[in-house]
């Protein structure tokens, strides 16, 4: 069986289940979601800029508003369990967790303790991180040792 750790920081909506769960053909996947807070990602500032960038001025307007923290750990939870059902009822195998603290250093282990085949960063733009290299798929390349593949999320 092929073996995915996915990385998100979103529910996944149905066009992203189908677009992971298919990337393989006919090939078994099992999927390992690591679940990242949005508000824990990136500060408010580099959020509000890459809102503007994509023309979204009401989304950096309410930047501010993003739960944080310990405030953001009920809805990933929330998005997380969602997501993995998602998976399962495409015919994947899912696990996962919320990432709590250093998310490299979570995601190499997964890698490692699951033998996984690849990651799969599910995000949506970042272009500031993006543009220096700071984006959870650039850092990841140099530290996991499997290929890592970003893909742009969808929104429902």
């Amino acid at each position: 069986m092929f073996t995915s750790v996915l990385m998100i920081e979103k529910p996944l909506t149905s066009e992203d289940v189908e677009f992971v769960t298919t990337l393989h053909g006919d090939e078994q996947v099992s999927f390992v979601v690591l679940m990242q807070p949005r508000g824990d990602q990136a500060d408010v500032l580099l959020r509000a800029i890459d809102d503007v960038a994509m023309g979204e001025l009401d989304d950096a307007a309410r930047e501010g508003d993003v739960l944080e923290g310990a405030d953001a750990r009920l809805p990933a939870e929330q998005a997380l369990q969602h997501s993995l059902q998602a998976l399962r009822d495409a015919g994947a195998a899912a696990e996962g967790q919320v990432v709590e603290e250093h998310p490299l250093d979570l995601l190499t282990t997964v890698v490692t303790e699951k033998s996984a085949d690849e990651v799969i960063v599910l995000t949506e733009p970042h272009y500031v991180e993006e543009f220096f290299h700071r984006d959870w798929a650039s850092r990841a390349r140099h530290k996991v040792g499997v290929p890592v593949l970003k893909l742009f999320a969808h929104s429902e």
